[in-house]
């Protein structure tokens, strides 16, 4: 079997390491930070949702976004200032609006396949991440505040903690022999012969070089550097996004917070119960390069809708968050080869990122096989 190393241990890396290891393949994970899951993995909406898996490229959301531009709390923000890659981007996503059906039918066909892979591999593995599937409840959420026309009920959709199910899947896959190499910062990659690749890391404090059959590359926002080096284009954006973590300290709050993920379209906020003592409630997209800051306007809009939809829910003690997803221009993920032969990619989820991941991770494993 292959010797195979994978760049990034997000949602995406850990998902095709343990696809790839399930295959016989001998793997490595490559990431840059101390800990799996520490970017975009780190704390998102926590929707497991083929229901909300429509992509960007409308021109509605256009409008949207010029409406929006000079609105400091606005679902959708763009900094003006030009660079080439914000601007390369933003016109290969315009060109994809005649494809926005065709692509959200794939993304929910993609959606639909990975929630039975990725509940499979939870009980595999048993991996606690704080699951609530929506046809276990009762009764529809009681705890809403707010005037309302009407809303969809989809029983088939779920959320968990992505950052709780990628550390236990890594966990599981270092059982299963899959080698992590954390605090890693890949230097470079060269193929000085056909099917092999020298990988070279600065790990530990010294710079050592790697040898492989085959690459993947699921670097999230930092695939487009990759890409180039390996020969492809692979135009990934980051798109920030923001999210609270309300902590359910008192009785009253576990009670009031809800149970059923919720979806303000108009106010593009998600919501997921995580576990007894936690309320996830995310939203908004900042195209904004690069930039990592936690801005309180962007913050504070979040704050405000839970404390108007469930003013019973103290927001006494709320963990605020922000992380760049990794969007290509068609709302679609790169998954499969790339130009040269021995090269893979599975990224550029953008929002779907733990909707999608296990999905792609068995597709990429198919493309290897």
């Amino acid at each position: 079997m292959s010797r195979i190393a994978i760049i990034g241990a997000g949602i995406t890396g850990v998902t095709t390491a343990h696809a790839l290891a399930q295959c016989g393949h001998h793997v490595t994970v490559f990431e840059r930070h101390r800990y799996a899951a520490m970017e975009t993995s780190f704390a998102n909406g926590g929707q497991l949702s083929a229901s909300n898996a429509e992509v960007w490229n409308s021109m509605a959301t256009v409008l949207k976004g010029l409406r929006w531009m000079f609105t400091r709390d606005a679902p959708l923000l763009l900094n003006p200032v030009p660079t080439w890659h914000k601007y390369s981007w933003m016109g290969e996503f315009l060109r994809q609006i005649p494809h926005y059906r065709a692509n959200t039918v794939e993304t929910v066909r993609l959606a639909i396949a990975a929630r039975e892979h990725l509940f499979s591999i939870a009980e595999q593995e048993g991996i606690d991440f704080d699951l609530e599937r929506r046809s276990e409840l009762q009764r529809i959420e009681p705890t809403l505040h707010g005037d309302f026309y009407g809303g969809f009920f989809t029983p088939s959709d779920s959320t968990g903690d992505i950052h709780k199910f990628t550390r236990g899947l890594a966990d599981a896959c270092a059982r299963h022999g899959v080698q992590f190499h954390y605090d890693a910062e890949i230097m470079s990659i060269e193929q000085p012969a056909e099917g092999r690749f020298s990988l070279t890391a600065h790990l530990e404090g010294e710079t050592q070089r790697f040898g492989f059959e085959r690459i993947v590359v699921c670097a999230g926002v930092k695939s487009r550097d990759f890409a180039a080096m390996l020969g492809d284009h692979v135009n990934v954006y980051p798109v920030k996004g923001y999210s609270i973590t309300v902590c359910l300290d008192d009785a009253t709050s576990r009670q009031r917070a809800p149970w059923v993920s919720l979806l303000d379209d108009s106010a593009k906020i998600v919501t997921s119960r995580l576990g007894a003592d936690r309320f996830r409630v995310a939203g908004t997209a900042e195209i904004n390069g690069f930039n990592r800051d936690i801005r309180s306007a962007r913050i504070a809009p979040l704050v405000d809708w839970t404390r108007r939809h469930f003013p019973e829910v103290s927001t006494a003690r709320v963990i605020p968050w922000a992380g760049l997803r990794p969007m290509l221009p068609s709302m679609l993920p790169k998954v499969g080869r790339g130009k040269r032969r021995g090269v893979f990619y599975n990224t550029g989820h953008g929002h779907l990122g733990w909707t999608l991941s296990a999905a792609t991770a068995q597709a990429v494993a198919r493309a290897i096989e």
